[in-house]
């Protein structure tokens, strides 16, 4: 018989983090909201921090980082949780103690170099993939490194990147030519900004950091070669694997805090003497966005547990990522419908949302890339339609 209940460690973590959220992080959204209608960053970097550790006082740190670098190493499963209940707020908040997955690939020298100073929150990455010219296909990436003695000289430009504008070290995907040793194909390299790369912010509709990076004749030392010379596509396609059910985590959050504010505010909300609530069209709005939240919700949670147990969760997490990314959307629009004019304004957070939400239709893999890949599964016959969720052969 299957068993969908949290178990008791589970259920008294996520309470944890929810009652932590509430007391520490939910307070700062008036100001983050004060401080974007005045054109200021919602939250300084420093109160970031500040919240970090205060979360590490508590015990929340390194949710996903193995137990030896000082994580708590909760897994998949447990990390999906937590992810949704940092999504119900806006707050720029995210807990300390992580870093980049493929960064645990490195030789001992880099690990000691960039993911421990990573995980202590000393030093920031960013992932450098996308490119203005190969964005969903990433394999036809224009980025090239040619071997220079015992260096590589990086040539390109990456667009879109995440907090490419403030990250101190990217990892960079560039490809590269046969060698005595190396097959040709793509390469990650971990590339320090003192290397001479460059960075631009790009404006976007979100809060999303984005940034245009050049790199122009960049010498980096061939010990800053993640992985194997040529191997680098295989890193890439496991760095984004993962963000694909973390993305639904943080839409199903989004979701349930919103449809919160939509049950709340019809309820009290009177027009032509009566509740909202009160008439159909409110309820069906109500009724649709949590059919369409709690099956996100289980197909989030079905892609995480795959994963936490061995399990190919390509398809489950191209499924969640679909639907989880696509709800969101449709909740954020239907809970400003709910609120009127007074959730078209900047004094709630739903216009936020309505325009924080969008982009996860685009990013680590488009609405039109998943579609395409659950297509290609079914057609192929890799995929079963009998087997429960999914099976890849």
């Amino acid at each position: 018989m299957l068993n969908f209940a949290l178990s008791d460690e589970q259920r008294a973590m996520r309470d944890s983090v929810r009652a932590f959220l509430e007391k520490e992080i939910i307070p700062h959204e008036p100001q983050v909201l004060s401080n974007e209608r005045a054109g200021r960053p919602g939250m300084e970097d420093e109160q970031i921090r500040d919240l970090q550790l205060k979360a590490r006082r508590s015990g929340f740190w390194g949710i996903a980082t193995p137990a030896e670098y000082g994580g708590a190493d909760l897994g998949p499963v447990m990390t999906a949780i937590v992810t949704m209940e940092n999504g119900r707020t806006f707050v720029p908040f995210r807990f300390g103690g992580s870093a980049d997955n493929i960064l645990f690939e490195g030789t001992d020298d880099q690990k000691a170099e960039y993911l421990v100073p990573t995980i202590e929150g000393e030093r920031r990455s960013c992932f450098a993939l996308s490119e203005p010219d190969a964005g969903s296909d990433a394999r036809r990436i224009r980025a090239r490194a040619v071997p220079d003695g015992d260096d590589w000289v990086i040539h390109g430009e990456k667009t879109f990147i995440t907090n490419g504008h403030r990250a101190d070290f990217a990892i960079v995907f560039a490809n590269t030519p046969e060698t005595a040793t190396a097959q040709a194909g793509v390469t990650c390299f971990l590339v320090d900004r003192s290397h001479g790369w460059t960075s631009h912010p790009i404006p976007t509709m979100g809060d999303m950091n984005a940034a245009g990076l050049s790199f122009d004749a960049v010498r980096v030392p061939s010990r800053n070669v993640l992985g194997s010379v040529g191997r680098g596509f295989e890193l890439a396609m496991q760095w984004i694997g993962r963000g694909r059910w973390v993305i639904p985590a943080r839409a199903v959050g989004a979701s349930e805090r919103m449809l919160e504010m939509a049950v709340s505010y019809a309820n009290t909300r009177r027009t032509f003497g009566q509740p909202i609530a009160e008439y159909q069209a409110i309820q069906w709005m109500i009724a649709d966005s949590h059919v369409e939240i709690e099956s996100a919700k289980w197909l989030t949670l079905y892609a995480a547990w795959r994963e936490e147990n061995g399990i190919d969760g390509r398809h489950a997490s191209s499924v969640a990522k679909l639907h989880g990314s696509t709800i969101a959307n449709e909740v954020a629009d239907r809970v400003m419908q709910i609120h009127g004019g007074m959730g078209y304004t900047k004094e709630l957070p739903i216009e936020r949302w309505y325009r924080e939400l969008r982009v996860m239709r685009i990013y680590e893999g488009t609405d039109e890339i998943q579609r395409r890949t659950i297509a290609k599964n079914l057609l192929s016959g890799q995929v079963r339609l009998s087997d429960i969720g999914g099976v890849l052969r």
